[in-house]
């Protein structure tokens, strides 16, 4: 189901040395796994033993009872999932801390511990050797004949998900294994541990995992043993972690008392995507040593029924306040010194904006004002022109004017309305006649204004632009589509309204009012007359759709590219709740429609910073042919 598959990380309560017990506790969880869906599941490093029987790991009893309990898992695991499990294995006269593959009552293979501790609380090398030296042997083992053992393991369904695994401190390693055999093409590794809890430990843990998967571009599934491995010395907590791609998206409860199960939905194809087009995952794998592996076969994983996995509705903003907070003032600060670069490289004398009163346009301005700040200049040097047109409503011209005089620019006020309808008489155009020539020639007539003054003050004019309108194309070619630095063509819609209510908790009460009321008006182009109340009549996400499901499929479809049957898959998950999977399937094609027919206008769109991930810029991000053709992504929507 478009790349999702469940992973299940069980915690069994563990009698060390103790192997019926811990047999049967695994095989408890496994039941439950298998009833959530689970397509593969893991548990800790020597799960089967316990990981503290010291000597008792030289005990023939010890081992020859784990290699009777894995007969009993090969016998009893249920049907389906994947299981990955530890347990000590004896080859070749040598002991090996090892993860024992099975599935559907097969022991596909064993791979080995290579990086074994031996420092402080761990002395693993007392009992185990390292297999990083074991490649292509087999041996018999649990009543399975030439069962492959080594660390040039890889296991792979014939829908392309590619398994690797690997051992606790493997992880914790200079090069881990788990780095070659994502450069193998592995997209979902996994960790089979031991780790004892001691403060601040598990933060490193959670940073460590989630860096290992963004590095590996991977989905990335850690289990640890908890509190009833031997207390000895130490504490274990029984900490279950999986990451994607850098996102931690299971953070489990520690020092849990029973048997207990943990879930969380991947996204295996997203990963995939991510390796081909955003990261520089290719150079790593040319760069790589070469290496034989033997890649073992396997069914392919079942998918579940129903995705658990939360959707974000707004993908360009982060969920947690503080978070979202430091991701503005960020975005503020980059918008800032791109403008101020160009100010100096250009000896710009003035920065030029057309203020409208909406979202984009006081975004622009607060950057103007703040770059100005940044360069020991006066607010006054930025020229705000207000330029009332057709359908300008007094709200927005309110909020335009108050804002500038509370920010101390030069204000100009020039109506555009008797320019546009001397045009619409030099063309012959009927100005009672609402189309998009009426449209249009307001749009250029106030970016010749813009342009003009910018030359006679020696300045530039600063577009205000965003990313969604680049991405929908709403936007006047060669009209507010052109200026001379566009401050906001990588913030998305929905972002831009969180960056000005940034900066208005961070100024005064009246600049907050102002701000506030900004962000609470209707967007729209005010370019048709307003209704008879004085109120906006033309409301832009009435025409083409809300920009918040906009820039949900912009976000999937530009940095995983996302088909359009998983975009709407991805939008009912995250819109559901408001929205009709009808109605969203209407967004998706105007959203494919619109984004393939305006790329013209973003194939020469002016200079500006980027600031996220997602960029459309032609000279970096996207790069698209202007007559590219969207009928295969619309047909699909179709069957």
């Amino acid at each position: 189901m478009f790349g999702f598959y469940r992973i299940a990380a069980g915690v069994p309560r563990q009698n060390v040395a103790d192997v019926d017990y811990n047999v049967e506790q695994i095989l408890k969880l496994a039941e439950a796994g298998q009833a959530e869906e689970a397509a593969v599941m893991i548990f800790p490093e020597l799960a089967v033993t316990g990981y503290s029987c010291a000597d008792l790991f030289h005990n023939r009893m010890l081992l020859t009872a784990a290699e009777h309990g894995v007969r009993r898992l090969l016998r009893e695991l249920p049907d389906g999932p994947l299981f990955a499990i530890g347990a000590p294995v004896e080859f070749r006269n040598r002991l090996f801390n090892a993860a024992l593959v099975i599935r559907n009552h097969r022991l596909l293979g064993i791979v080995p511990k290579s990086n074994l501790p031996n420092y402080r609380e761990f002395y693993e090398k007392r009992y185990f050797s390292s297999g990083w030296n074991l490649r292509g042997e087999t041996l018999t083992y649990a009543g399975e004949d030439r069962v492959p053992i080594g660390v040039d393991l890889l296991f792979e369904t014939p829908d392309g998900v590619r398994i690797g695994v690997e051992i606790c401190e493997d992880m914790w390693s200079v090069i881990p294994p788990s780095s070659r055999l994502a450069l193998a093409g592995a997209t979902l590794l996994l960790n089979l541990s031991a780790s004892n809890e001691l403060v601040g430990k598990a933060d490193y843990r959670r940073g460590l995992v989630a860096r290992q998967s963004a590095s590996c571009v991977a989905v990335y599934a850690y289990v640890s043993c908890g509190v009833h491995e031997s207390t000895t010395d130490v504490v274990c907590g029984g900490h279950a972690l999986i990451a994607e791609n850098g996102t931690v998206i299971l953070d489990s409860e520690r020092f849990g008392r029973e048997s207990v199960l943990y879930t969380g939905d991947v996204d295996l194809e997203r990963v995939a995507t991510a390796r081909l087009s955003d990261s520089p995952f290719a150079s790593g794998v040319e760069m790589s040593e070469n290496q034989v592996w033997r890649r073992l076969d396997t069914e392919a994983l079942r998918a579940p029924s129903a995705l658990r996995r939360q959707i974000s509705p707004q993908p360009f903003v982060p969920q947690q306040s503080a978070v979202r907070d430091e991701r503005c003032r960020e975005i503020f600060a980059i918008q800032s010194a791109g403008l101020a670069k160009r100010i100096e490289h250009t000896r710009a004398e003035s920065l030029v904006i057309g203020i409208s009163g909406g979202l984009d346009s006081t975004l622009a301005l607060l950057v103007c004002v703040n770059t100005m700040k940044l360069l020991g200049r006066s607010p006054g040097e930025v020229i705000a022109i207000t330029m009332p047109g057709f359908g300008t409503t007094d709200r927005t011209y309110n909020n335009a004017v108050g804002l500038c005089r509370k920010l101390g620019v030069t204000l100009r006020e020039i109506s555009i309305k008797n320019a546009c309808l001397e045009h619409f008489e030099a063309i012959g155009h009927d100005p009672d006649k609402h189309n998009v020539v009426y449209e249009n020639s307001q749009a250029r007539e106030r970016t010749q204004i813009l342009l003009d003054v910018a030359n006679q003050t020696g300045g530039i004019a600063v577009g205000t632009g965003d990313l969604s309108e680049l991405a929908m194309g709403w936007c006047t070619y060669n009209g507010d589509h052109i200026s001379m630095y566009s401050v906001n063509c990588s913030v998305p819609k929905t972002l831009i309204r969180y960056v000005i209510g940034w900066v208005g908790d961070n100024s005064d009460a009246e600049v907050k009012a102002i701000l506030d009321d900004v962000i609470a008006t209707p967007v729209s182009p005010e370019l048709l007359p307003a209704q008879e109340d004085g109120a906006i009549s033309q409301k832009t996400e009435d025409i083409i759709g809300p920009y918040e499901v906009h820039d949900f499929f912009l976000y999937h479809f530009l940095k995983y590219g996302a088909a359009p049957e998983k975009l709407l898959y991805l939008a009912v998950a995250a819109f559901g709740d408001v929205y009709s999977e009808s109605a969203l399937r209407n967004f998706l094609k105007t959203f494919l429609r619109r984004f393939f027919s305006q790329q013209f206008k973003r194939s020469c769109m002016p200079d500006g910073p980027k600031v996220g991930t997602i960029s459309l810029s032609p000279r970096g991000d996207w790069r698209m042919p202007s007559d590219a053709a969207a009928r295969q992504w619309l047909e699909s929507l179709e069957k």
